[in-house]
């Protein structure tokens, strides 16, 4: 297999900012993945980051830490930044979009992990976010995880949220995010099995 190059873009979730463990999902993720030899994961974290600030910086971002030949692979985690900018979900479909489509034509294989519900100043139009997320996943077949609906009405996830000054997750609600996203493709994406 060649090598794994993947990097991770997003905003303080991908950080695991508030993580006590300092794990966040990503770490926890990794950590249950029985990862080649010579892989590479990049985590690449801006803190309040929309899609519009990703689309710029993307590509300066990862294309240093791709290689010709390796298995080239994004993983784009979306945060609540755009409603927070008052981005209109049409603008952040958009801004999705365009990263994706660059990356397709690369030959870059990309998940999108969508916006868990944390607190904003409309939590419906997050919700609406983390759709169009989906919608312009599904239409490029690509893998999208949503954590907004699993998470919803999650008691421990809103529990753990509550406890935080910060508004986001703690060791809990990360450990929830990693969950979700090992269980809904993660392994079959990458190609590898679960560490044993």
């Amino acid at each position: 297999m060649d090598a794994l190059r993947l990097c991770v873009v997003g905003d303080e979730l991908v950080a695991g900012t508030a993580d006590p463990r300092a794990l966040g999902w990503l770490g926890r993720v990794l950590a249950r993945t029985d990862m080649p030899a010579n892989s590479h994961v990049f985590p690449l974290a801006i803190p309040g980051e929309s899609t519009a600030g990703l689309a710029e910086r993307w590509e300066r971002e990862c294309f240093p830490r791709f290689k010709d030949g390796a298995d080239n692979r994004l993983v784009i985690g979306i945060g609540k930044a755009d409603v927070e900018a008052g981005l209109s979900t049409a603008r952040t479909r958009l801004n999705l979009a365009n990263i994706v489509d660059v990356a397709a034509q690369l030959d870059i294989k990309v998940m999108v992990v969508g916006p868990p519900p944390l607190p904003t100043s409309d939590t419906k139009q997050l919700q609406q976010v983390s759709q169009a997320c989906k919608e312009v996943c599904e239409r490029r077949s690509i893998p999208f995880i949503d954590t907004y609906n699993p998470l919803a009405t999650h008691d421990q996830w809103h529990d753990d949220l509550a406890m935080s000054p910060v508004g986001l997750p703690n060791q809990a609600g990360y450990g929830l995010l990693a969950w979700i996203v090992l269980h809904r493709g993660w392994f079959e994406w990458l190609g590898v099995d679960p560490r044993s």
